[in-house]
């Protein structure tokens, strides 16, 4: 493997650690005179150029504009976000970008692979602790929200997670990408009353779950009854949160939290459907 390759791995496999979604641009067939050789190659993120070059000057400049442009394309997906199919470009420089080189450049844009499936843990006491850590070896994008900075920290470190620290959490909520699947394992029912009710009035999130006990289920329910939620929207509420397996132990309390998840996701890609339950 030649230095260049290798520096490449080593760049995008920290990207994609990263949860960074990125668009590797490859000059494929370089037509008299360019500013590369075959084979070279650059790196674009959402912020610009990472890594890399394909020739710089006008060339690198139209590469990194349409990178780009693949990327938010990606983002902004009507469903979800998702790579865009990789793309095969000719630029003849004089013509396309008024370089007087006289050559032509054929790059190809190829899009990251990067998970769509958001999930958002408002919580980072002894259940959320046990729950970030098995769902962060999970394919996904992780987030999770606390006000307890000393909490936080006991978060392990992973790629695909990142931390937040928010004195008021239920303002998080409007931030979040629609679809998230949303967990509230705050400290009581007085700090995920808020979150829950935010979640509801945006209608946006992909789950709602809630950890407790079939009491707090009750209090929780008709407290947003009250408030004039409907029973159609108080159904998507998932609380107690996780399916009935397992002790008490945040260990397997995670566990169970993770396959209701599963349960979900899966039965939706399937389109069968999972219990509320």
């Amino acid at each position: 493997m030649s230095a260049v390759s290798h520096a490449y791995l080593q760049h995008a496999t920290r990207l994609a650690e990263r949860g960074v979604v990125f668009v590797t641009v490859t000059l494929v067939h370089p037509e008299g005179h360019v500013p590369q050789d075959l084979g070279a190659k650059a790196i674009v993120t959402a912020e610009g150029l990472s890594w890399g070059t394909v020739g710089g000057g006008r060339l690198e400049a139209r590469a990194i504009e349409h990178a780009r442009g693949l990327i938010a394309r990606a983002a902004n997906a009507s469903d979800a976000p998702r790579p865009v199919a990789p793309e095969l470009i000719r630029y003849e420089l004089q013509r396309d970008l008024n370089m007087v080189c006289g050559g032509a450049a054929t790059l190809f844009y190829e899009m990251s692979s990067a998970s769509t499936w958001n999930i958002v843990v408002f919580g980072a006491g002894h259940v959320a602790q046990a729950t970030v850590s098995l769902l962060s070896t999970f394919h996904c994008n992780l987030v999770c929200i606390d006000p307890r900075p000393e909490w936080l920290g006991r978060l392990p470190t992973h790629g695909n997670l990142r931390t937040r620290l928010a004195p008021e959490p239920a303002e998080e909520v409007d931030a979040l990408p629609p679809g998230a699947f949303v967990l509230c394992m705050t400290q009581g029912h007085a700090t995920d009353l808020p979150i829950v009710r935010r979640l509801l009035q945006r209608g946006t999130a992909g789950f709602i779950g809630v950890i407790g006990s079939e009491p707090k289920a009750r209090t929780l329910r008709s407290t947003l009854r009250s408030e004039g939620v409907s029973e159609a929207a108080l159904s998507t509420i998932r609380c107690p949160l996780g399916l009935p397996i397992g002790s008490n132990m945040p260990a397997e309390i995670a566990v169970s939290i993770a396959a209701q998840l599963l349960q979900v996701r899966d039965g939706r890609a399937t389109g069968t459907s999972a219990s509320l339950a």
